[in-house]
């Protein structure tokens, strides 16, 4: 088969994806890597074929300039996909405007700068199958523009789903006069232009590629989800000489993410406190923290070593308890191993994984509006001391690797291609 991935150039997001690629083309699939010209190195560097289409647009320069702005981006999940999971925010007074502005202030915005030169593509090379995640809605044009068989590829929880089945509800409830639709206009008519008609597969997918067990995810009931098992994926890494020699005391890992750093204006925790703090526990504490950050620390206990970059997946079966921002690919890489989890949620759906994590018992959380140097080190003396979180963080190891891997989950995805192609 032919596969095209479209995604939005983003690295952190592009980097769930690699992994399923990769078993994809080792299966014998021809795998090329649709985006915008300035993301090619990104993809070749992870060793897949690229296709740079369209042009170079960054939506995050728009608000270069309005820190207010771009700070109110960094709190939970943006309207409406904030009432996902809320049945009492999910009504239409709520659901309507509000998508009308997602649509054209977001989703227009990720995609457009792709759809010309995608659909334009795919037409040529006709791929069985295109894959696409949530943000790049450019993926279900081409497909519907060329035949082919298209799946979201999700990256987190599928906070979109659950909210289009509200949406679509809700809009059951209205007079037939009401009910408006800013997803069927505006991919409608791209599928118009193309020569189609707008079905609702545009804009949940053919089926869905959800990569985490069921206790860390939310279905919308009336989905096809193909579930496979996480692997981490961070590109480039090495493993320094320090961790290639076991830990003396209890190993505790830190990580705040990228985001915190690359696009908001830098932590929105007391790190300092907390790395004050969890030095009174007799463990090794290991955080990563960006050069821009360091400044901010002033002088640490002996026990603390700061790095700027250490791989995940290589430090975490040497923890015995870790603290992070319950980014979801931090979490799931950390969910492979029987290592209890703190989680300092604040962004996207960091909360829900967060709280589904804690429901587990494989771990705690704290709101980051919450976070304090002594909760955090309180937090972490429990992990590291009551069994039973370990306990339950060995039984979600167990869910992660029940399910199948993605070159197990190739020929389910085979079968499903062949089922929605439509040429």
């Amino acid at each position: 088969m032919r596969i095209l991935l479209a995604t939005s150039p983003e690295k952190s997001i592009f980097l769930y994806l690699v992994p399923m690629m990769w078993a994809l083309r080792t299966a014998g699939h021809e795998v090329r890597v649709a985006s915008q010209p300035r993301f090619a190195d990104t993809i070749t560097q992870s060793g897949l074929t690229a296709v740079p289409v369209g042009r170079d647009r960054d939506p995050w320069r728009i608000t270069a300039d309005m820190p207010e702005e771009r700070e109110r981006g960094r709190k939970g999940l943006p309207a409406p996909y904030d009432a996902f999971d809320d049945y009492e925010r999910a009504t239409w007074e709520y659901l309507e405007p509000e998508l009308a502005n997602a649509v054209q202030g977001w989703h227009w915005l990720t995609s457009f700068p792709l759809i010309a030169g995608l659909t334009e593509y795919a037409r040529q090379w006709e791929p069985d199958l295109i894959i696409w995640e949530p943000l790049c809605f450019a993926g279900p044009i081409a497909a519907k523009a060329s035949g082919a068989a298209h799946a979201r590829m999700l990256f987190g929880v599928d906070v979109w789903g659950p909210t289009r089945e509200h949406f679509l509800r809700r809009r059951e409830e209205q007079p037939p006069e009401a009910r408006t639709d800013p997803f069927a206009d505006w991919l409608g008519s791209y599928a118009r232009k193309y020569g189609g008609e707008f079905s609702e597969d545009m804009v949940t997918g053919h089926f869905t590629i959800d990569q985490f067990p069921l206790s860390l995810s939310v279905e919308a009931a009336g989905l096809n989800y193909l579930r496979t098992q996480y692997i981490p994926y961070g590109g480039t890494a090495v493993v320094p000489d320090w961790l290639q020699r076991p830990a003396e005391r209890p190993r505790v890992a830190l990580t705040l993410g990228l985001t915190a750093t690359e696009i908001f204006n830098g932590y929105n925790v007391p790190l300092s406190d907390i790395l004050g703090s969890l030095s009174e526990l007799d463990i090794e504490v290991v955080a990563t923290v960006a050069d821009s950050e360091r400044h901010k620390l002033g002088t640490l206990p002996g026990n603390v070593r700061i790095v700027s970059y250490v791989p995940w997946h290589a430090i975490v079966p040497t923890c015995s308890a870790v603290v992070h921002h319950a980014g979801a690919a931090t979490l799931a890489t950390t969910a492979r191993h029987p290592v209890p989890q703190l989680a300092l949620h604040y962004h996207h759906d960091q909360p829900t994984l967060a709280r589904k994590l804690a429901e587990q018992g494989a771990g705690l959380e704290i709101h980051t509006t919450q976070v304090t140097g002594d909760g955090v080190r309180d937090a972490v003396a429990r992990l590291l001391t009551e069994p039973r979180f370990t306990e339950r963080a060995a039984a979600l190891r167990d869910e992660m690797f029940a399910l199948p891997s993605p070159n197990e989950a190739v020929a389910q995805l085979e079968e499903l291609t062949t089922k929605h192609r439509s040429r």
